[in-house]
């Protein structure tokens, strides 16, 4: 199975890059920094519809097709919406909602020829608002929009998962103010336990689908 990842050089898209291989099947990585020389992969940046699609195109037919798509790239930018750079706030909605829909569009060619699946990164935040993350959430619901109408528009055509993870140790918090980084308490889940959760989905046989997988700690404050 040849797996194309966004956001595969760290977090969960690395680790479900990794855990793709575990399963013998074939990463295929897209990511704005370079993924290393173990990782095959092409640099974009996602909030370049452009660069986005060269990318899938260029992935695929190196591999001679795609079998799956996991967009687990995103980015955030915290504080109130008067107080986050427009630029900033509207590159969130670009790499994390359009960027989505531009790998998703890129790689529906092939994926309708192998009747292959998409499973799209939204989140926790996807479902419930938060002060001081209106475009981290307003990206999400998004993701949760777009995948929802998906699975309905590619019913019988491709297979597609909704995957709503909750907080998780990455360097994703890496960076940011103290009053957004998760406290020294928070149960974080490990990415690759999430990672695992989409090898699960991606396993499905033709014709069966997880529509939506939450997958958060068990402490979780966003959650229900």
């Amino acid at each position: 199975m040849k797996v194309l990842i966004t956001g595969g050089a760290s977090g969960l898209g690395r680790a479900t890059a990794e855990a793709v291989a575990k399963e013998g099947w074939r990463p295929l990585v897209v990511d704005a920094r370079d993924a290393g020389p173990d990782v095959e992969h092409v640099v974009a940046d996602l909030a370049d519809r452009a660069e986005a699609e060269r990318a899938v195109r260029e992935l695929a037919e190196r591999a001679g097709g795609l079998d799956a798509v996991v967009t687990a790239a995103g980015v955030d930018a915290c504080g109130r919406l008067e107080d986050v750079p427009a630029d900033a706030w509207d590159r969130v909605i670009m790499v994390n909602l359009i960027g989505t829909a531009s790998v998703v569009r890129a790689a529906l060619p092939y994926l309708k020829e192998s009747r292959g699946k998409v499973v799209t990164c939204a989140s926790t935040l996807g479902l419930r608002a938060l002060s001081d993350a209106s475009a981290y959430c307003a990206s999400k619901f998004g993701v949760v929009g777009l995948t929802r109408a998906l699975a309905v528009e590619l019913a019988g055509q491709v297979g597609v998962t909704l995957l709503v993870p909750g907080g998780m140790r990455t360097a994703f918090f890496d960076g940011r103010p103290e009053q957004y980084k998760p406290g020294p308490d928070a149960g974080l889940n490990d990415p690759a336990d999430v990672a695992r959760t989409v090898v699960f989905a991606l396993g499905q046989p033709a014709g069966c689908e997880v529509r939506e997988l939450v997958v958060c700690p068990s402490t979780e404050t966003s959650w229900p």
